[in-house]
């Protein structure tokens, strides 16, 4: 039996099948206790491109990241290529996005909205940790040498699924200069 899917639903299959496909396997050499490979923290170290998996205070693994096009400095602005600095949540995911998968950073927080109404300016949002564009082959590595995102945090999407699979939703992630 041959099924076809819309292919606005393609994506979206297709992840959660990975993602079925991934979690079994990593079941097949993860500890019972979970814990052990779960972040309880994420950080990022933007002058060093690199992202953090914390777990206890001890760096569980480390991922090379791309930022915005405009990295040096705090988000400012609505399409101001900054990737923004301080303490967040990851607060919900998508597993359908137009990149490999994508996780949501709380940004703006209060802070970040009082000082952007107060330059008369709108913070931006949508800020997202997430991999590669769908529309582009997935080996692409000119992506992950440059900072291309327009204030995100991108990964490889073989990063991207270790992170997803590694953090909850309401998991704190800090963004270091």
């Amino acid at each position: 039996m041959i099924i076809h899917l819309h292919k606005t639903l393609a994506p979206a299959v297709a992840a959660l099948a990975i993602l079925i496909a991934v979690t079994s396997a990593r079941a097949d050499y993860a500890p019972s206790d979970h814990s052990q490979w779960q972040a309880d923290r994420v950080v990022v170290v933007k002058s060093e491109r690199r992202l953090d998996l914390v777990r206890d205070g001890q760096v569980l693994r480390s991922y090379p990241i791309s930022l915005g096009g405009r990295p040096d400095g705090h988000k400012q602005e609505e399409g101001d290529l900054r990737t923004p600095e301080g303490d967040y949540v990851l607060d919900w995911r998508n597993p359908a996005s137009d990149f490999y998968m994508s996780i949501h950073i709380s940004y703006p927080n209060d802070h970040d909205r009082r000082r952007a109404r107060a330059a008369g300016r709108d913070p931006g949002s949508m800020i997202m940790i997430h991999g590669l564009p769908n529309d582009s082959p997935p080996t692409r590595t000119d992506y992950l040498d440059e900072d291309w995102t327009d204030g995100c945090i991108a990964v490889s999407n073989q990063a991207m699924m270790d992170i997803w699979l590694s953090v909850a939703d309401d998991t704190p992630i800090t963004i270091l200069p």
